[in-house]
């Protein structure tokens, strides 16, 4: 299978604006009932970074999260709109590595660095079956 061209600094963004349901008290922190959530942040640079490989990938391909590693700079208000860029980085085969910002309408509010490995989907879901197989043999 014939992978595409991986250009460094290809990049992507993606914009929310942040409702509750992105908020810190959605995920268990009370104190900050309408601050943007570390795990939001998290999830929407991961989104960044798909958007910027997964669409040019061939049939059955896609990318699977490696790692994650973010700073989240500053607090960001529910209603305030936060966009996020992926930019790939490096290209090792088929890991990838993504510089990652993020911005509301003030400034910079995080950064990240993500790695996502270039994967087959069909042979993926095939080792997730074995490695389960182990539960099905349970009393």
């Amino acid at each position: 299978m014939k992978m595409p061209e991986l250009s460094i600094g290809m990049s992507k963004s993606v914009q929310k604006v942040i409702s509750k349901e992105d908020t810190a008290l959605n995920f268990g922190s009370g104190a900050l009932k309408n601050l943007l959530a570390t795990p939001t942040l998290s999830a929407l640079m991961i989104e960044a970074a798909v958007k910027t490989i997964d669409p040019l990938l061939p049939e059955h391909y896609i990318t699977i999260g490696k790692s994650i590693e973010i700073e989240h700079e500053h607090p960001t208000k529910e209603g305030t709109n936060v966009t996020v860029t992926a930019e790939l980085a490096e290209v090792n085969g088929s890991v990838l590595s993504f510089k990652i910002t993020a911005f509301d309408e003030i400034g910079r509010i995080g950064t990240g660095y993500h790695i996502r490995q270039i994967v087959n989907y069909d042979i993926l879901m095939k080792r997730v079956e074995e490695r389960f197989k182990v539960m099905e043999a349970r009393p």
